[in-house]
């Protein structure tokens, strides 16, 4: 839209808020800039049926009457209590997540959106007080070069393409043309959630593995998102944790490895060759992944089943003892 164009409709906003009767066409025309320079009636009609219904799209009350029954024309006005905004409220939590959240974003573009909606909420009357979130600093880091570039597929619903290289950085770059879906952060990390016509099929694709510039391509407006589809969802099942395949039970001595009590759960006291300590029970998802935790808290651990477990323990145990695996 061009700035002569939004300056005429915030003219016009103004003059039909600035009345309790109904003005007719020609009395806008005098008033309101911007209507005085059209001067054929045709092109001022055109210009302002346009105007009326862009109004109305971007959701601002435009009523049509007759003030009286004298009146020989329908006017238009705006009715103040359907337009202004209404008393917000928020309970002092809101507030302080509110102002959280504002806190979240780590870029410029999304931290701009971020202090523009607390002006509105103060200038709503609404105290977003943020120092009372001074003890957390919750922070996503957006400054991913194809973030900017994706959310503006996104929401012109164009198709994008790019070089993503899998399995990190050594693994190898594949060009990949996408229906862009949604971006979503997980855990820290950004997705593009989408449509890969590569390979026909719905994939997630982490943006800090996408290398060099997204092009967006084709029509706006090409891509449709499926009813119902849960982003977040789709990033969860295709990069979130293995599902749970067993429990592990393991001692642990006292006072020593918090760390793995926090991710346990602790079923009593026990004493392990003569030592005081607890028992625990710990999901097993990734048997590698629980023995490298283990192995790391050395004899203040030990696993009691299942043997499995125990037998992966001692192997990386021996590994960090063997003079192959000094200084590695």
């Amino acid at each position: 839209m061009s700035s002569a164009r939004s300056e005429r409709l915030v003219n016009l906003v103004l003059c039909l808020l600035s009345t309790g009767v109904f003005l007719p066409a020609e009395r806008i025309r005098a008033t309101v800039p911007g209507y005085a320079a059209v001067t054929s009636d045709e092109a001022f009609f055109r210009m302002f049926e346009r105007d009326k219904a862009e109004l109305r799209e971007l959701g601002v009350p435009l009523e049509t009457g007759r003030t009286s029954v004298f009146d020989t024309a329908d006017g238009y006005r705006i009715a103040r209590a359907d337009y202004e905004l209404g008393e917000v409220e928020l309970e002092p939590d809101e507030a302080t997540a509110v102002a959280l959240a504002a806190r979240l974003w780590d870029s410029p573009e999304l931290s701009g959106a971020a202090h523009g909606a607390l002006v509105k909420l103060r200038a709503a009357g609404v105290e977003v007080d943020e120092s009372r979130a001074g003890a957390v600093q919750p922070r996503v880091q957006a400054g991913e070069p194809a973030l900017a570039s994706l959310l503006a597929a996104v929401q012109a619903g164009r198709v994008v393409e790019f070089e993503h290289r899998r399995g990190g950085p050594g693994g190898e770059l594949a060009r990949r043309t996408v229906e862009p879906w949604g971006v979503v952060s997980w855990r820290g990390r950004w997705y593009l959630v989408g449509h890969d016509r590569d390979r026909d099929d719905v994939r997630c694709f982490r943006l800090s593995r996408i290398n060099g510039a997204v092009t967006a391509r084709g029509a706006s407006g090409a891509v449709t998102v499926p009813d119902g589809v849960d982003l977040r969802g789709l990033v969860r099942a295709s990069v979130g944790p293995p599902p749970v395949s067993g429990t592990a039970r393991v001692w642990a001595a006292a006072d020593r490895a918090h760390g793995l009590r926090r991710l346990g759960r602790t079923t009593g006291p026990r004493t392990h060759h003569g030592r005081d300590g607890v028992e625990l029970e710990i999901e097993l998802r990734d048997m590698r992944v629980v023995a490298r935790w283990l192995a790391g808290h050395g004899p203040d651990v030990a696993v009691l089943d299942p043997p499995e477990l125990a037998d992966a323990v001692r192997a990386l145990w021996a590994a960090a003892a063997s003079p192959a695996g000094v200084g590695t």
